[in-house]
């Protein structure tokens, strides 16, 4: 993986590729590359940045209306020019860009080379981009038949597209559990790994189904079959993303546009769905399955990273007001330790790009165990939603950020929603409790407004702790996803160590590294397990170490045991987390920033994991 950008049309391809490059910058990658066609290929690509393309494109040529571009995060093969994509055929008359995985291209590469073939690269998309050319010479078939040939024998993920001098009117690309879009245009045609780069040219997209591949031509026409060569009929879909959401409106970067965002993001996740002054909940995507949740006795919520924090909060939720169990599985272990999942389970599947590969695969395993699969994403017509029985969109637009953020509140409102609606219906908490919380969560986009106030004051605050090597973040109850949160964004974009601990199980082993020089972050809202957690500020504070502590405005008995206090509006215990978690996104940027960190692109990081 990472970033993928085509074009074939009337139009000089360069300037295309280049800008759709940039835009899909924010995925995270290690180097670059760009295939143009005209009279021959010429191929260019770098290890580094885009800029660091350009500068090696330079004044070569760069005429032609085809042409292929990628942005690479290294898998196999460590980040070097050679590694980088596109790659080149044996005779260089095709060239290949690739996300994904080829797990079989070892065995491959092996009979590959027992033929005469040699590598320039380490990487598995080579591998994949001679087997097409020795297809196509040896059975002596068309590009098309080659491609489609070659993908039956692959095990794996990809999202290919492939370039020809023998085809200079035609890109081939193909899919499988990795993303893919064509944008259509007038007699032309927009590859790319997400609509980002598309966007500014055209709203018509087709999403190629895994399995599927497509030819597109300077004639207009757009071709798909399966890889078993089944007709398939394009079906066109109106991209909902505008261009202003993907750039960064005046912020420095767009993590800070995407924190000042959620006001905004919050409250579209409800519009629609919540109408407290009527008593209304209602998630039009899962109505018709709603009765199967009610009715479940078991609830597996499966996601990864900042998305499986946000189920961490959902688990929270349903079972304190759904009166459902809930379980709460890292996807990328739940797909391979053979779980037990029975066929009233209902499972919620929570991505924000909808394409994480571990989550995907567990909607998949948990599908074949007869589970009803409920999604909750933000990408429209991304791979997740496509495999589940129904689900929600968050409605948060766009988040360029690799470190999620809108997005996280986003997945929360969500299932705070859904934990109401089931709660309401079945009957498991009171209507006078009921119309007090719906009226509270319409309130939450204000009270987040209010929550962002105290930036100015963050950024004082973050250059006090912008040398430490270690923080400690501390919760209890519905406050312990939200230190499990604090502390991955505060490691992921600043590269500081951190852990999120509940906490009661500081006593546990963690007490032991606090001292005059360890950071605890204590979220300590005068809510719920209030006085448990004075008394765990109390035992750090004994231990000399340093109290940064997120607390109800106005409070006054943890302002004089903290070092540090920062204030957040009144908020029902439930959610808190909504509230909370903003203004440890703002430590964690400010921090990162202070520090000369990227923190749109931190390092070794992608935005969509979309590979093992």
């Amino acid at each position: 993986m990472c970033g993928i950008v085509g074009y074939i049309g009337h139009r000089e391809a360069y300037p295309i590729l280049i800008k759709g490059l940039y835009r899909l910058e924010y995925r995270g990658y290690d180097s670059a590359g760009i295939a143009l066609l005209n009279s021959e290929l010429n191929l260019y690509k770098s290890m580094g940045k885009v800029a660091d393309l350009e500068d090696k494109v330079g004044k070569n040529d760069k005429s032609g209306s085809v042409g292929i571009a990628h942005t690479r995060w290294a898998t196999h093969g460590e980040p070097s020019d050679e590694n980088a994509h596109p790659h080149f055929s044996k005779t260089k008359k095709l060239a290949i860009i690739h996300n994904g995985i080829i797990e079989n291209y070892g065995t491959l590469k092996k009979e590959l080379i027992n033929r005469g073939y040699e590598f320039t690269s380490k990487t598995d998309t080579e591998v994949l981009i001679h087997l097409i050319e020795d297809i196509q010479v040896n059975e002596k078939t068309d590009l098309y038949s080659a491609i489609r040939i070659a993908l039956q024998q692959v095990i794996g993920a990809y999202a290919i597209v492939v370039i020809s001098q023998d085809n200079p009117d035609t890109l081939f690309v193909a899919k499988k559990s990795s993303p893919l879009v064509i944008g259509i245009g007038e007699k032309e045609f927009f590859i790319a790994s997400d609509p980002s780069p598309i966007v500014e040219y055209t709203k018509n997209v087709v999403y190629l189904d895994d399995e599927e591949v497509a030819t597109v031509s300077k004639t207009g026409e757009l071709k798909i079959k399966t890889i078993k060569n089944k007709e398939k009929t394009p079906y066109i879909q109106q991209l909902e993303m505008q261009l202003s959401a993907i750039e960064k409106g005046g912020f420095p970067h767009f993590m800070l546009k995407e924190i000042f965002e959620q006001p905004k993001s919050v409250k579209d996740s409800m519009r629609g769905r919540l109408n407290s002054a009527k008593g209304i909940v209602s998630l039009g995507g899962i109505i018709d399955y709603e009765q199967k949740i009610i009715n479940a006795k078991r609830i597996i919520i499966v996601a990864c990273g900042t998305s499986w924090h946000a189920g961490l909060v959902g688990e929270y939720l349903i079972e304190d007001l759904a009166r459902i169990p809930v379980e709460v599985e890292y996807a990328s272990e739940f797909r391979y330790r053979n779980p037990i999942i029975y066929e009233d389970d209902v499972v919620i599947a929570i991505s924000q790009s909808g394409e994480t590969a571990d989550t995907l695969a567990a909607v998949e395993l948990a599908k074949s165990k007869g589970a009803t699969i409920i999604g909750i994403c933000n990408v429209v017509g991304s791979s997740i939603p496509r495999a589940t029985h129904a689900g929600s969109y968050t409605h948060a637009g766009p988040e360029i950020g690799v470190a999620s953020t809108k997005a996280f509140t986003s997945q929360v409102t969500i299932l705070g929603l859904l934990a109401l609606s089931v709660a309401n219906k079945k009957g498991s908490i009171s209507k006078s409790r009921f119309y007090q919380l719906t009226s509270e969560m319409e309130s939450i986009p204000q009270k987040i407004e209010e929550a962002l106030k105290v930036d100015d004051y963050i950024y004082k605050l973050s250059k006090t702790f912008q040398n430490a090597r270690n923080f400690l973040y501390l919760g209890r109850g519905y406050n312990f996803p939200v230190a499990l949160e604090g502390a991955l964004k505060l490691k992921e974009i600043s590269y500081i160590h951190a852990e999120g601990y509940p906490a009661a199980e500081m006593k546990h082993g963690p007490i032991a590294l606090i001292d005059e020089n360890m950071p605890v972050v204590v979220v300590a809202p005068k809510k719920g397990l209030y006085d448990k957690v004075i008394s765990n500020i109390q035992e750090v504070k004994a231990r000399k170490g340093i109290i940064i502590a997120v607390v109800t405005k106005g409070d006054s008995i943890v302002k004089e045991m903290a070092d540090h206090i920062i204030e957040i509006p009144e908020t029902d215990e439930i959610f808190v987390p909504l509230v909370a978690s903003v203004p440890l996104q703002l430590l964690s940027y400010h921090i990162a920033v202070l520090r000369g960190c990227n923190v749109d692109q931190p390092r070794n990081l992608a935005k969509s994991v979309t590979v093992e």
